[in-house]
Formats: structure tokens, sequence, C-alpha cells
């Protein structure tokens, strides 16, 4: 393999995103980071360097283990990274996941008084009272 490949090349690769445009869209708008620093989708990557991306809530990082410049089948994948995101970055995913479940979905109308009551409830256990005051 080359001495580098190409960061948005490598990001596709690896499954990190859907397509090779939409990894140097994200490495373009700032969302790609490799030692804190934004960089361009064209900038060459080696094995050893963590690179971080933000998918809001939460900054995934991950480690190169391998270069690979072809799209990879899925169970291939840790072989070429290593997942090096901090826990108090997932418990900000999970806290995000908490916080959905009092949407309603469009069209349900008002909660009834049951429903009401036992969000009301979650909220307590939660630390969230008076969530409902009006």
């Amino acid at each position: 393999m080359a001495e580098g490949v190409r960061i948005d090349k490598w990001l596709w690769s690896v499954r990190l995103f859907k397509t090779r445009s939409d990894a140097a869209e994200a490495c373009k708008s700032n969302r790609v980071l490799i030692d804190g620093k934004p960089i361009k989708p064209s900038r060459e990557v080696r094995v050893g360097e963590v690179v971080s991306i933000r998918k809001m809530p939460v900054v995934y990082s991950f480690r190169i283990l391998e270069l690979v410049a072809n799209r990879q089948p899925a169970k291939n994948v840790p072989r070429y990274i290593e997942d090096v995101t901090p826990q108090e970055e997932l418990l900000k995913l999970e806290m995000a996941r908490a916080g959905a479940f009092a949407v309603r979905d469009r069209g349900m109308g008002r909660p009834t008084k049951k429903e009401r009551r036992d969000i009301e409830e979650l909220l307590a256990e939660l630390g969230e009272d008076d969530a409902f005051d009006d």
C-alpha cells in the first residue's frame, strides 16, 4: 500500500460515511479532525493517527490500524480501525436517546391523563421536576 491514503477515501472505505462525497463534505465543513485540527479531504492519513468525527451530539474517535483505499465489507472493518471514542461521548448519545421519549408522533394529539402522569413520573425520576408547569 502507498505511504498514505486520502482521508475522504479512507473514511468511505471503512464505512464511516455512506459515500465518498459525504466524507469529503464532512471534511470541508470541519467535522473531521486529526489532532484536534480540521483537515481537508485531500489530506493523507497514516497508520496510528486518531481521526475524530463530529456527528452531533457525539465526537467519535477512531485509530487507524491499517490503510485501505477500496470499500470494505462490514465484517472486515475492525481490521482497519479501532474505536477509541471516550465513554463520556457515548454517554451523551445515551442521554440524547433518553430525552427523545417525550417526543410524540405527529397526529397523536395531546397525551391522555394517564400518559401525562407517566411522563411526569419519569421526568421526576430523572430530576426534571415541573416539566409541565404552565
